[in-house]
Formats: structure tokens, C-alpha cells, sequence
């Protein structure tokens, strides 16, 4: 299971790291065609969840693997478990059932995470 856990880790964070340095570095217009829903968003709230997605990916697997703090691991799996919840939310408001899918995704495996290393398998 703890392997199990680090390719979740692992899967996470180079999702998130990717989705979360485009949402931050890219400017607004070039977004919202690829993504509809960013259109409702102002940039900085844009910014403000590609910041947090990045921090959530670094969170993942850094402490885990440098043994300092290693407790913020899954403490990154529940805020981006959370960040997964009002994402599937915005997506059920907005009727967007390919969104929801992956969102869902992405939930149930940060939801692992948080799971299995606050408790069975924690450091």
C-alpha cells in the first residue's frame, strides 16, 4: 500500500504542478479557451489556484521524501481532496460532466492520499 500511495503521491503532484504553473503563468485570455469555466474567475483568482496547486504538488511528495515535516503530506492530499470538492461543485452548477470526470479523479486520489498517510500508513 505505501507504494501504492507514493505513485498517487507521484501522479498528484506532477498534475497538479503542471495544471497549477499554467494557471499562474499564463495570462487569462490564453486560458479560457481550453477551460470555459475559467471565464467566471478573475485572474487573480486564476493565480491565486494555480499558486495552491503548486504549493498542494510540492506538498505531496517533498516532505515526504526529505523526512522534514513529513505530516504536511497529507495535510497537502486534504487541501487539494479539498480544492477537488468545490471544483466538482463549480462543475455540477455549470453542467460540465467532462470536467466533473476528471475532477473526481483527482478527489478520490488526493482523498487516498490524506487517508493513508494521517493513519494506516503514516511516517
Amino acid at each position: 500500500m505505501n507504494v501504492l500511495l507514493w505513485i498517487a503521491q507521484a501522479v498528484l503532484a506532477a498534475g497538479f504542478a503542471m495544471s497549477g504553473a499554467v494557471k499562474a503563468g499564463r495570462p487569462k485570455d490564453r486560458l479560457t479557451g481550453s477551460h470555459p469555466w475559467m471565464r467566471d474567475f478573475s485572474r487573480t483568482a486564476l493565480r491565486l489556484i494555480g499558486v495552491l496547486e503548486l504549493l498542494g504538488a510540492i506538498g505531496l511528495v517533498v516532505p515526504a521524501a526529505v523526512g522534514v515535516a513529513p505530516v504536511l503530506t497529507p495535510v497537502a492530499g486534504t487541501g487539494l481532496a479539498i480544492m477537488m470538492a468545490l471544483a466538482a461543485a463549480m462543475h455540477i452548477r455549470r453542467k460540465e460532466p467532462a470536467g466533473l470526470r476528471v475532477t473526481a479523479v483527482l478527489f478520490v486520489l488526493a482523498a487516498l492520499v490524506a487517508w493513508g498517510r494521517f493513519g494506516p500508513y503514516g511516517w
